[in-house]
Order: C-alpha cells, then sequence, then structure tokens
C-alpha cells in the first residue's frame, strides 16, 4: 500500500507513523545492498544467466521502483514496484493505456523473465507460461488500436476478473452479459462494481443507458437506468437483468449495429 501521491509532506509522514510503514532498506536489504532495485533485478538475471533491457531507478524511491522499457512500440507503462508495509513486488505492463500484465510475487528471482519476455515483444501468451505467478489480465494485445478489438480484448479481462473475484453473483452477471449478443459488441465497464457498457472504448464514455447491479451474497441483480434512478428494478436472475438491460440499448445503437 503506498502513500497517497497528493498528500502534503506533513500528511505522508504521519501516514508511514500510522502505519508502521519500515524503512525500505530494512524491508529490503538486499536491494538495498545493491543500491536500488534496477540494479538487484539485473543482479538477479545476472545469477540467472538472463539479459535484462536497461532498466531505471526512479529517483524519489530507487529502492522501490523500477521502469523499463519494450521493443514493440505499443507497450508502455513497464515498471516494477515493491510494496510499503511487507516484502513484495508488483510487475505492471500497458499497452495504449491498457493493463496487459500485471501481477504479484514475493520472490524477486521470478520478476527477471517477465520483464524480458515484455522488453524482447514476446506474446502474452509466452510471458504467462514463463512467470511463475499469475501475471495475464486476460486481455490481449490490439496493435492498431482497432476499436471492435479493443471490446473483445475488454471482454476477455472482464470474464476473467470476474471469475478471479470470489463473488458468484457478479461472475454470473458478467458472463450472461457476455452470452449476449448485442451487449458484447459494447464496451464493457463497471464503477463501483456495478456494470454498464459503452459505445466507444475511448474516454468519455457514451452515456450509460444502464446499471447493473448484483449485491454480494444477496442473490438479486438491481437494475438502474442512472445511478440515482429513484425507482430501480430488482430481478432474482441475471438472465433477468441482462434481458432488461438488452431491452434498454438506445434504437439508435441498434440501427448503428446494422449498418
Amino acid at each position: 500500500m503506498a502513500v497517497p501521491h497528493d498528500a502534503p509532506a506533513s500528511e505522508a509522514e504521519d501516514w508511514k507513523l500510522m502505519n508502521h510503514e519500515p524503512d525500505p532498506a530494512i524491508l529490503y536489504p538486499d536491494v538495498a545492498a545493491h543500491g536500488s532495485l534496477a540494479a538487484a533485478l539485473q543482479a538477479v538475471a545476472s545469477d540467472q544467466g538472463l539479459v535484462l533491457p536497461a532498466l531505471a531507478a526512479t529517483p524519489s524511491d530507487p529502492l522501490r521502483h523500477a521502469t523499463f522499457a519494450s521493443v514493440t512500440p505499443h507497450r508502455h507503462g513497464s515498471y516494477v514496484t515493491a510494496w510499503h508495509l511487507e516484502r513484495s513486488w508488483t510487475i505492471w505492463g500497458s499497452s495504449h493505456n491498457r493493463l496487459m500484465i500485471c501481477g504479484a510475487t514475493k520472490d524477486l528471482r521470478e520478476l527477471p523473465p517477465v520483464i524480458r519476455g515484455w522488453a524482447e515483444g514476446a506474446g502474452l501468451d509466452e510471458i504467462g507460461q514463463a512467470a511463475p505467478f499469475d501475471v495475464l489480465t486476460g486481455r490481449f494485445e490490439v496493435p492498431d488500436n482497432n476499436p471492435a478489438d479493443i471490446i473483445a480484448s475488454e471482454w476477455q479481462w472482464m470474464l476473467k476478473d470476474a471469475r478471479d473475484a470470489d463473488w458468484p453473483e457478479y461472475q454470473a452477471l458478467i458472463d450472461a452479459a457476455y452470452a449476449e449478443p448485442t451487449l458484447r459488441r459494447l464496451y464493457p465497464f463497471t464503477s463501483h462494481w456495478a456494470l454498464s457498457f459503452s459505445s466507444t472504448p475511448d474516454y468519455p464514455f457514451s452515456p450509460p443507458f444502464v446499471w447493473i447491479e448484483s449485491p454480494r451474497g444477496a442473490g438479486g441483480y438491481i437494475i438502474r437506468e442512472g445511478r440515482d434512478d429513484p425507482a430501480p428494478v430488482q430481478v432474482s436472475t441475471p438472465a433477468e437483468a441482462i434481458s432488461i438491460a438488452a431491452d434498454r440499448i438506445p434504437a439508435a445503437l441498434l440501427r448503428a449495429f446494422t449498418l
């Protein structure tokens, strides 16, 4: 857990004290011995016989943050960050501002194969096979940023995220939404776990025509026209919820599907 980026210096120090955040040199003495996380990763990779791309230490937090680049132009936002309150690392990699790889490990030695694969342009499946921990988000890369493929990719992330959420009602809702052909052509997104759809994958999204909530453990689904809908509809099954959502797709959007 990180200190909020916009916290004033005094508040940041108070946050650290309240959360008993240890000195990174104490929590990560092996990294401190190399002077930075970037250098420590290079040393671990060398021990494994791997050659990594240049990693850059983040000046403001060199023991807990390192960035690296990829030869693949549309891959960016690539970095490794160490946790503040316990010993662990997370690796992140994005493509066209959408997260493609993200995973956490307590073993620094598991990171070099993932870094090398992402940096050298290996396929996502290949990276996933090389990683001893789960790093794939479910999305697939869309090099040309084609909207239809981005929507399909987002659905794959949504399905995986629902499976991993340990929330049966939510998983059933996402599965039912994906099974509905008209909704599957729209970009799915959530806000506070409420499901909605956009005609475009680019932000700002098109005005939502429906919000569907799946309260955990409640055994039902709530459909709203807007987040502040004073008269929401409640049904008992995801199929009913999705049927109502499909019926609420604006006529102009339905006509666009036929063009």
